[in-house]
């Protein structure tokens, strides 16, 4: 699953790069750490956490998808992630908010199932993708009842936005967006989360409303992957890569940037490009959970 500059001046500075490393792509010399093959396997061991992991899915994501109710297994965004994290000692509570709603909506929707699975232990939260917006509202104005979450680490989240939202709301164009999101609506589809992904809605709306908590930790990591010729992002990251530079599809690197930046997922989509995978997402995500840990978190 391919599961999108901050105008806040007294916000900590924002995409804190580790220049201990050198990469090998010119291309992304100035955005942090290049990861390539650092998760290709699993490792023996991994530091646990002190508090429970929320896992906060993306855009048009999901907690678990029963295609046919009961008759067949449902499919888990988190497929294999969960269970490694549970078997290495971790408390992990997954959230599932509305698939492609407003920040607004999908932000409560976290927050209530937070305060109810919780049980007023204190988290920390991994977002991918849009819920990382999700995230950073609920934290900045809706804190979850009697719940203090002290870190949030996004994956790949358009935190200013993505070109690609910009050009699909372009193309559409206003006389026929209200027909397209009338047309959704009538599917019980909510649309609200489509015009918020847009560049100039992240950088003058929700940016400058949305400060960052100084009690709460913030990481980050952005993707980029080079699409071969028939990959299903192959036009997707065209369109975000003459805009807005390294991408993994649909939200750039620079875009992807929020607090400490720990680094650059390459070639994470590789196997939609038709070449070999190097990355392992459960091997990612308990080395986020052990880089959590080792933060004292």
């Amino acid at each position: 699953m391919n599961p999108f500059s901050c105008s806040c001046g007294r916000r900590r500075e924002h995409g804190e790069q580790d220049k201990k490393n050198t990469n090998r792509d010119p291309r992304i010399n100035n955005l942090g750490r290049a990861i390539e093959d650092d998760f290709a396997t699993i490792r023996e061991t991994y530091a646990t956490p002190k508090h429970p992991i929320v896992l906060a899915h993306g855009l048009l994501g999901f907690d678990e998808l029963r295609l046919a109710g009961t008759l067949l297994p449902g499919v888990h965004y988190w497929r294999g992630i969960t269970e490694a994290m549970r078997a290495n000692g971790i408390q992990v509570i997954t959230a599932s908010v509305p698939a492609s709603a407003s920040i607004e909506e999908r932000a409560l929707k976290l927050s209530q199932d937070i305060a109810t699975k919780a049980n007023g232990k204190s988290v920390n939260i991994i977002a991918h993708s849009m819920g990382g917006l999700d995230a950073r509202y609920m934290i900045s104005r809706l804190q979850p009842e009697n719940v203090e979450v002290l870190s949030l680490t996004t994956v790949a989240s358009p935190h200013r936005g993505s070109a690609f939202a910009d050009f699909m709301l372009e193309e559409i164009g206003p006389t026929y967006l209200p027909r397209v999101y009338k047309f959704f609506n009538g599917f019980g589809v909510s649309t609200g989360a489509f015009s918020q992904l847009s560049r100039n809605y992240m950088l003058e709306d929700f940016n400058p409303n949305t400060p960052d908590d100084e009690a709460v930790r913030y990481f980050s990591y952005g993707a980029m992957f080079e699409p071969g010729f028939w990959s299903a992002f192959k036009q997707t990251h065209a369109v975000v890569e003459r805009f807005e530079g390294a991408n993994d599809g649909l939200v750039s690197v620079e875009s992807a940037k929020w607090g400490t930046y720990k680094g650059t997922l390459k070639s994470v989509a590789s196997r939609l490009a038709g070449t070999e995978r190097k990355f392992n997402a459960i091997a990612f995500y308990l080395d986020i959970a052990d880089m959590l840990a080792k933060e004292g978190l």
